[in-house]
């Protein structure tokens, strides 16, 4: 993880309202313009996402080991004694198997979200002509998009009601850069129905992507491997390897 000392505390407390999801729209809508037009803040601010992360399990483990310091050494010896030493030993397995799966979960969660975080950049959509009246609606959603506006388009887009490859594929793009990953594979999986549709490559790699995002590893596996993008082979030989 990079050093983050020279983030002042009020960008700190502007990350963590970004992580907390506390942003008012304004805010949040100037932040992920930021995240998509500096890569270096982008990486700054998913190592203060893991970093807090990593806050939140050493606090458990730290409750974890109050907890077995609590418990008496001597040897108890009446039968309603046994019970409850019984009892506890139950619990205190169950607890161990809790920080055995959750330490393996959190240390390969991390993994994921550096390496999504690495690899997605948001499609940087079409030209906004409008030269065409009947698509107008379309691309006023685009020109949304376009700004960081990921709500706006996808409202826009929705309101459409079109079943239409191009539409589902920037609906899906749009949920994924506001790390709505199960709404992102749903409109993703639409696109990808026609294989003539002119963006299957890069539908299967956000696809990759989400399903990376959701901890879903074969599935991100499978859609990688469909796309012919240099990053999807790039990811893929990272999540191979």
């Amino acid at each position: 993880m990079k050093e983050n000392s020279n983030i002042s505390q009020e960008q700190l407390e502007a990350i963590e309202r970004y992580i907390n999801g506390t942003m008012a729209s304004e805010e949040l809508k100037a932040f992920n313009l930021k995240l998509e037009n500096d890569p270096e803040f982008k990486t700054q601010v998913e190592d203060i996402r893991i970093l807090l992360t990593g806050i939140e399990a050493q606090s458990l483990k730290e409750q974890l080991d109050e907890f077995h310091m609590e418990i008496p050494l001597q040897k108890l010896e009446s039968n309603s004694s046994k019970v409850r030493l019984l009892d506890f030993r139950k619990w205190a397995v169950a607890a161990v198997l809790i920080l055995s799966v959750g330490g393996f979960w959190f240390f390969n969660q991390n993994t994921n979200d550096k390496l999504y975080a690495k690899y997605f950049t948001p499609d940087p959509g079409l030209p906004t002509t409008m030269s065409n009246s009947s698509n107008y609606s379309f691309y006023d959603a685009m020109v949304d998009y376009k700004q960081g506006d990921y709500k706006s388009a996808i409202q826009k887009w929705e309101a459409l009601n079109s079943t239409n490859d191009t539409v589902n594929y920037f609906l899906g793009v749009s949920h994924l850069a506001l790390k709505n990953q199960d709404n992102a594979i749903v409109f993703l999986e639409k696109s990808i129905q026609d294989s003539d549709f002119s963006l299957t490559s890069e539908a299967n790699f956000y696809l990759g992507l989400a399903y990376l995002k959701d901890n879903k590893i074969e599935k991100a596996i499978e859609h990688l491997k469909k796309s012919e993008n240099k990053e999807s082979k790039m990811l893929l030989s990272e999540l191979l390897n």
